[in-house]
């Protein structure tokens, strides 16, 4: 049976290098190369410009070449993997692999580079030749003490980053991983032995980080295959290994073992025995980084050390020591302030990013990738996850910030908040569209009841809002359910910065009842259904909690069917002159963002009905900074054809001219020409805006629903909303899909006033 499965994992891993199409990487064009003039500009004549730019001044190469988000990641294939000596062909899956990573944490475009050289003069001397290409190297799999010789070349002959990633890299996590390992244990760098066992390139920089973070040299232990590397020994030394000899009698790793604080294993299976853990310190922190199989499994160190803080190099352990949570962001900073070299400052501040954000809440997304997995720091979370996309904006902005404060930044930035931000919003689509948003519900303090108060997105997202912004959450929930999802999650949501309405047990149950009864007796509500429904019905009781004035704004509509949650809100809520306008969906695109309406509330909206949706759109896009530029979309376009929808949208256009309202809006029209201008110009010379429309109103719900479910499934598009116009803000009907990110994207707008356009 295991024979077969590691089969079937073998033909699996073959097939996904090799369908559909071979390898793992594709170059793609960033310009247009549709006609004459594209060429022209691409190649000749058009880019002698840049050619002769960069020949007097260098630095535009940044600014005309991708050379500035260019990184090589170069191997000779001497130590790949667990794979030893493989040869530079067969390292080239794994490099097309790194280059993959890069792209897919960094957003750094990647070059894999495996050349045939194992001297390692000659291919310092290559990797140097290849500066006018990159703006960073990440030299990769190269073989110990090989690896050092050439980086020292490298280093020192080039004016880029250099970067050995199996030495530096793993030294960084491992260095975060014991940071966050002596914190729980209450133990000092400075105080703690260590024993390491490999004397490799990865083993030796992870001793030489360990001392850069406070350890003392006469308290490292390094063993190898020969035993104890000590004073006089000859066999199977390099200068790396030598300078942590001890002078010493000792001389295997069972006898120096003794009292050791922390193991740190980059050796082989088995190296580390369950008796020589016995005689560890109290609390032994292990780190059997071997690959695939540990120097000691974590089950079997804990059947002696029940108390011991263990990380292994495997995924399907706690505790994993992945390089990928550190080069893709060391690089990022790097490369973004013209970093001439990466210096231990700047990989310290990794260090100290990585250790303090598993020190955090984890966020959402992660827990959505790690799902069924307790994501909360202690000593099986010892550093983050490395989908965790937190990770960008933390640890990119500290290496930068470490680069410009150490002066080796060429491009040293203006404002260190403004670039997380941004890196933030390289990974949360949403963040630097939401930045207005955010910024404007900081300005007040508003309570934000959740109908599904249960629901563990909705307790991420009161936990976010607790964190990140001043407005106060309210969970309409059982507590015991709410305690115990949040224990599940791993979530630190402090039950005391909330407030929790009980359906089973409110005390303003009876004056609940009563209020919906009261609103309600017309419409054919008895007493005892209101008791029923302030039981049962957590819409309902959100919306009597806004009515009262308990509460500013609901969310609700995680669960269930949109029109029914619309219900209750429209009987509670839709007074004093807020009526449900429609529904407006903000898709965040790689190239923008597009709004549409209306997605939920009117199915076939008459011409009074749309002007409304139309208005309430231009109020809402106006929150986030934009300009509302308002297409009135139809399969009529400019009046050719006398169809329903164009009938409507044409009185709809009327009514709004009528009203002289203060924003810009064009049709009706095709989609096309509403994004296209100059489609829309042929057709349309005098239209009444100019350039993309970046609001398309629909004539039916079915169109409009239509467009947001395509866009977000198939262009990558992310929803924010929808949002509920016409109701003052009181309320707003998210969709089963959302996200905790989307819900705390709610809650701001939630928590912000609607400024009002004519």
């Amino acid at each position: 049976m295991e024979e077969l499965r590691q089969d079937n994992l073998r033909q699996s891993a073959l097939d996904y290098h090799a369908k559909p199409k071979p390898g793992k990487l594709e170059i793609r064009a960033t310009k247009p190369l549709a006609n004459g003039r594209d060429l022209a500009r691409a190649y000749s004549p058009g880019v002698a410009e840049a050619s002769l730019a960069i020949k007097e001044d260098p630095d535009t190469a940044r600014d005309y070449t991708a050379r500035g988000n260019l990184v090589a990641v170069v191997t000779n294939g001497s130590a790949v993997l667990g794979l030893g000596n493989i040869g530079p062909l067969a390292a080239k899956p794994v490099m097309e692999g790194k280059a993959v990573l890069f792209k897919k944490f960094a957003d750094i475009d990647c070059f894999d580079i495996e050349v045939a050289e194992n001297d390692p003069e000659k291919l310092a001397e290559i990797v140097c030749a290849l500066e006018p290409s990159f703006g960073a190297i990440n030299l990769e799999d190269i073989k110990a003490p090989d690896c050092f010789i050439v980086e020292k070349i490298c280093r020192e002959k080039m004016n880029i980053p250099v970067f050995h990633d199996d030495q530096h890299g793993t030294a960084i996590v491992v260095g975060a991983a014991a940071t966050n390992a002596l914190r729980i244990a209450k133990k000092n760098f400075e105080d703690i032995k260590i024993v390491s066992t490999g004397g490799g390139a990865a083993g030796i920089a992870c001793l030489n980080m360990l001392l850069k973070l406070g350890v003392k040299r006469e308290n490292v232990w390094l063993c190898d295959i020969e035993g104890l590397v000590y004073k006089g020994r000859e066999a199977d030394m390099t200068p790396q290994k030598a300078d942590y000899a001890q002078d010493s009698n000792l001389r295997t790793l069972d006898e120096v073992i003794e009292g050791a604080d922390m193991f740190l294993g980059l050796s082989g299976p088995g190296v580390l025995k369950p008796e020589m853990v016995q005689k560890m310190a109290k609390q032994p922190i292990i780190f059997a980084l071997a690959n695939p199989n540990p120097e000691i499994l974590p089950d079997v160190a804990r059947e002696v050390a029940p108390d011991a803080i263990i990380a292994t190099g495997r995924s399907d352990f706690p505790n994993q020591v992945n390089n990928v949570l550190c080069f893709p962001f060391i690089f990022r900073g790097a490369l973004d302030v013209g970093a001439t070299t990466i210096n231990d400052e700047m990989q310290i501040a990794c260090v100290e990013g990585i250790a303090k954000l598993a020190r955090q809440t984890t966020s959402a997304e992660a827990a959505a990738a790690y799902r069924g997995e307790k994501l909360t720091f202690g000593a099986d979370y010892l550093i983050p996850k490395p989908f965790d996309p937190r990770l960008i904006g933390i640890v990119a902005s500290a290496v930068a910030k470490a680069a410009m404060e150490t002066g080796v930044a060429a491009r040293p930035l203006e404002n260190l908040d403004s670039y997380k931000v941004q890196l933030d919003g390289s990974v949360f689509k949403s963040a630097l569209l939401m930045r207005p948003v955010f910024d404007a519900a900081a300005t007040a303090r508003r309570r934000i009841v959740f109908a599904e108060g249960e629901d563990e997105r909705v307790l991420r997202a009161a936990n976010a809002m607790i964190e990140e912004t001043t407005d106060t959450p309210i969970l309409i929930g059982r507590p015991d359910v709410i305690e115990m999802r949040c224990e599940r999650a791993g979530l630190p949501l402090d039950l005391g910065a909330v407030e929790i309405v009980n359906p089973e047990n409110d005390p303003r149950y009876r004056d609940y009842w009563g209020t919906y009864h009261e609103l309600m007796a017309r419409r054919g509500v008895t007493p005892d259904l209101a008791r029923a429904i302030m039981r049962t019905n957590s819409t309902a009781i959100a919306g009597v909690m806004v009515h009262r004035e308990e509460a500013d704004s609901m969310i609700c509509g995680t669960f269930g069917q949109y029109l029914w949650h619309l219900k209750y809100v429209r009987e509670i809520l839709a007074r004093d002159g807020l009526h449900a306008q429609g529904a407006l969906s903000l898709m965040i695109l790689e190239d923008g963002p597009l709004f549409v309406a209306d997605t939920h509330v009117h199915h076939a909206p008459t011409p009074e009905q749309i002007m409304e949706t139309v208005c309430g759109a231009a109020r809402h896009v106006s929150r986030f900074g934009l300009k509302p530029k308002i297409a009135l979309c139809s399969h009529s376009q400019f009046g050719n054809l006398d169809s329903d929808s164009g009938e409507r949208m044409r009185a709809a256009m009327n009514l709004l001219i009528r009203r002289e309202v203060n924003f810009d809006f064009e049709g009706e029209m095709h989609v096309d020409a509403a994004l296209d201008p100059e489609t829309r110009a042929r057709l349309m010379p005098n239209s009444r805006f100019e350039g993309a429309a970046n609001v398309l109103v629909f004539a039916n719900t079915d169109a409009a629903s239509g467009v947001r479910n395509i866009l977000k499934m198939k262009a990558g598009g992310l929803e924010v909303g929808p949002i509920l116009m016409g109701m003052g803000n009181k309320a707003h009907i998210v969709t089963p899909s959302i996200t905790s990110r989307g819900l705390l994207n709610m809650s701001a707008i939630a928590g912000t006033p609607v400024a009002h356009y004519s």
